[in-house]
């Protein structure tokens, strides 16, 4: 659990930092650094979608995964505890619910966190993690200045989900081979250039919806390999 931990801190570093500096910045900077980061997510994206070797595993599952999270209202409850939260620190119009539901979905989408809580579940090795977490801490200064203080608590929902597949890794250290590997960060990249989608104003994507996706490609993307199906 050390590197989920280090992670979750750095973002708590990144966001305090991120918020004195919002201080005295104009909304038209403000505006024009969301578009930048928001440029920035929909390259990291798309760079991971393109690590796919093979596209009809990913479409499955985001096609499966998309009618999981309907039928769970995935999106609908991130928002509405998105919503707890800003009620709980006195926040209004949907500011701190929306940089919650935002930078959790960057941080927590991603091979990076997956395989690296798996390395340090399996080895005590947390290095992919503490890489992850100088990433994120970073990240997390900009998106702070511009989205506000709900991007402090999307720490808790990698402390949760990182930590949650480091405690579960022996159960999967088998599964993730090369071939999943790539399928799930194509997957993962999909899911983050939707988030761009959203940061863009480009359109309205329901990302939370589509998160189950990542559990869904990985038995899909282990059994295709290992029989050859869909290959």
């Amino acid at each position: 659990m050390t590197g989920t931990i280090v992670n979750t801190i750095a973002i708590g570093i990144g966001t305090i930092i991120g918020l004195l500096l919002k201080k005295g910045i104009s909304n038209n900077i403000k505006n024009t650094v969301m578009q930048g980061i928001g440029l920035a997510v929909l390259l990291v994206g798309g760079k991971m979608a393109l690590q796919g070797t093979h596209m009809l595993v990913v479409i499955v599952s985001l096609a499966v995964g998309g009618i999981c999270g309907e039928l769970l209202r995935i999106e609908y409850k991130l928002e509405r505890l998105g919503l707890f939260i800003e009620r709980r620190v006195g926040g209004n119009g949907g500011n701190v619910a929306h940089a919650f539901v935002t930078s959790s979905l960057i941080f927590c989408v991603g091979a990076m966190a997956v395989v690296g809580s798996i390395e340090d579940g399996l080895t005590g090795n947390a290095g992919t993690l503490y890489a992850k977490s100088m990433l994120d801490g970073v990240s997390s200064i900009f998106f702070a200045s511009t989205m506000g203080i709900g991007v402090l608590f999307s720490g808790l929902s990698v402390l949760l989900y990182q930590g949650t597949i480091t405690l579960l890794a022996t159960s999967i250290k088998d599964i993730l081979n090369p071939f999943v590997i790539s399928q799930l960060t194509s997957t993962g990249g999909l899911l983050i250039i939707g988030v761009a989608a959203n940061i863009l104003e480009i359109k309205k994507i329901s990302v939370g919806n589509l998160l189950p996706a990542i559990l869904i490609v990985i038995p899909l993307a282990y059994y295709a390999d290992k029989y050859s199906i869909l290959i």
